[in-house]
């Protein structure tokens, strides 16, 4: 299956990975970072899986899909010679063990079904004990524990479950697979076809809130991503994780493979601008609640990631028994990248907090003490070298990006006292935001090919030059701004798509063998910054041509590879969601308008 061939569904605490052929193969309980109990995604069947759909030879595609409006309820349908199936496929929003729930309907003819089941625990290791009770599977692997409410007898064999049964028109059939710990009592029932009803209840108030004002031309697709944000929510917390998936790989058959179920700050703060530029205050202050949680303690100790709770050690290893997306090795679980310094962050989270506020979040003592503290840091160490947005695992540089981030940081700081009346060092402030754009313009800026490049003293450039002017650090039609979008164009573009920055090859900052697509982010800023500078209808070319490269379900992963028409990496992204819903906004803006970014500009 194609990375685009699947779709999501979810419970606001864990996320389960739905294919084209109604196949779930990627599950993890009870957490977004909890082992799989369905990793066949990252190796074969043998790991773990949950098909449902028609019998016969072969396990025929459906013939289309789609999610209830405003739901992330999915219904998947197959037209077959002898009448119409529908599979609906969900996750209640939890109120003791998660369940994922999957109603089998017959809506014409008389079809015969088939469901086949491998449950495995710790991401297809763990070969479970299973057993009857009560008419109910259940499989027990150490501590963990699922319970399977069939409709239909199941026939064990080959370490697999299997039936297959005749279904008429009217008939529904529901089948509920509940996850528990091994060592706690039998799981409540729950009764399927009320939460279908609650649950579509429940996301369809929650939807109901958005008014796409000018965005109304594409209101499907920013909808569908806001739906999906809030899928990447862990409830219990408030915490945003950047993907539900690990390992999905940036190059087919490559090493490029890194774990995204964790909550990145950068991400995260991302996120929060699309959802309070669309009215959802009530998640900025969960993740508020949530952030000063994770950082509390000394502000050298920042992390760019935490767990969904916030735990702060996330070791990096790799699983040896499973081989990858079509051969991409190795699997890894952790994030080594969690102990890099990434300066842009303390601007980021320093950002949103002032977005938060300014949105209606009411002022907290310790919030604002917190950011104090931040910038006391970032004072001290804004002019070191980094590891900077994207994460490189080559030498540390001073990126162009992550300074414009720091003077990000002490502009916010600025604006909070003057605007809020905080108290703070705001001439000393200001003296350092001057300080870091004066650098920058010296240090940063190639005058001969008018732009800005990746980092201090190099030809290359970044795609995260692109969001200068949604910053502030200078003005849209800024003769810099205007030269550095063209430098973008010219070298950085590939197959009409925007490449982060030149790969290994050509750059030795990179620190990783292998290519990869194109990210997605980067064409979306590119089109949202052609919107800035008055050529709008590039702009609205280019994000049309990005819309296309959704699924048939209006997700998208973290890339795009030109070189075989493909989404690569981890799925559903939100770091591509994300600047979709921000250059809607732009570009719904009325010719002329100023174009204030609903986040980075607060």
């Amino acid at each position: 299956m194609r990375i685009e061939d699947y779709a999501i569904i979810g419970d606001m605490q864990s996320a389960a990975l739905v294919g084209r052929d109604g196949s779930i193969d990627w599950l993890c309980l009870p957490r977004f970072d909890s082992p799989a109990v369905f990793a066949s995604l990252l190796g074969g069947e043998r790991n773990g899986s949950w098909w449902i759909g028609p019998a016969g030879p072969g396990r025929r595609l459906s013939t289309r899909r789609r999610y209830r409006p405003g739901t992330l309820i999915l219904e998947t349908e197959w037209d077959t010679p002898e009448g119409t199936v529908r599979v609906t496929d969900f996750m209640p929003p939890r109120q003791a063990n998660p369940d994922l729930v999957r109603v089998v309907e017959c809506l014409a003819g008389t079809v015969e079904m088939a469901t086949q089941i491998r449950i495995r625990f710790d991401y297809g290791r763990i070969v479970p004990w299973v057993r009857r009770s009560d008419g109910v599977l259940q499989a027990i692997g150490g501590p963990d524990s699922v319970w399977l409410h069939s409709p239909v007898p199941l026939q064990g064999g080959d370490y697999a479950h299997r039936a297959t049964f005749r279904m008429s028109a009217g008939d529904r059939l529901p089948f509920v697979f509940t996850w528990h710990p091994s060592h706690s009592p039998k799981p409540h029932d729950i009764d399927p076809i009320a939460e279908l009803a609650e649950t579509e209840a429940i996301w369809t108030e929650w939807s109901d809130q958005w008014e796409p004002r000018g965005a109304a031309r594409w209101h499907d697709a920013v909808s569908r991503s806001l739906i999906t944000l809030k899928a990447l929510t862990f409830a219990p917390t408030g915490g945003i994780v950047a993907a539900p998936t690990t390992s999905l790989p940036e190059d087919l058959g490559g090493v490029r493979n890194w774990d995204y179920r964790y909550c990145w700050l950068r991400d995260a703060t991302m996120t929060l601008d699309a959802l309070i530029g669309a009215g959802y205050v009530e998640e900025a202050r969960d993740w508020r609640e949530w952030l000063l949680r994770a950082i509390a303690g000394r502000p050298q100790d920042l992390q760019i990631m935490y767990g969904v709770a916030g735990e702060r050690r996330l070791p990096e290893m790799e699983l040896s028994w499973l081989d990858g997306y079509e051969d991409s090795r190795p699997v890894r679980i952790g994030n080594a990248a969690v102990d890099q310094l990434q300066l842009d962050v303390y601007g980021e989270v320093i950002n949103c907090l002032y977005v938060s506020r300014a949105s209606g979040l009411p002022a907290q003592s310790r919030t604002w003490a917190i950011q104090r503290s931040l910038m006391d840091f970032l004072e001290s160490h804004w002019d070191e070298p980094d590891e900077g947005l994207w994460e490189v695992r080559g030498p540390r540089r001073h990126f162009v990006h992550s300074k414009v981030m720091a003077w990000v940081a002490a502009d916010r700081s600025i604006r909070q006292v003057e605007r809020f009346g905080q108290s703070g060092p705001a001439d000393r402030w200001r003296a350092l935001r001057e300080r870091i754009h004066a650098e920058v313009m010296a240090k940063g800026f190639d005058a001969e090919r008018n732009t800005f490049t990746q980092s201090y003293g190099s030809e290359e450039l970044d795609a995260a030059l692109l969001l200068i002017p949604q910053t502030g650090f200078l003005p849209p039609h800024d003769p810099r701004v205007i030269g550095t979008v063209e430098a973008v164009e010219r070298e950085l573009m590939s197959d009409g798509f925007v490449l982060r920055y030149p790969l290994a090859q050509r750059n030795a900052v990179d620190g990783i063998s292998g290519g990869e697509g194109a990210f997605l982010a980067c064409s979306f800023w590119l089109a949202e910054a052609r919107a800035m500078i008055g050529r709008r209808d590039e702009a609205v070319e280019l994000f049309e041509k990005l819309l296309s490269l959704r699924n048939d379900v209006g997700l998208l992963a973290e890339e795009y590879d030109p070189r075989y028409g493909r989404l690569v990496g981890n799925f559903p992204q939100a770091f591509s969601h994300v600047p979709l819903i921000h250059a809607a906004h732009t570009l719904s803006l009325p010719e002329g308008a100023p174009h204030r970014h609903a986040g980075l500009l607060g």
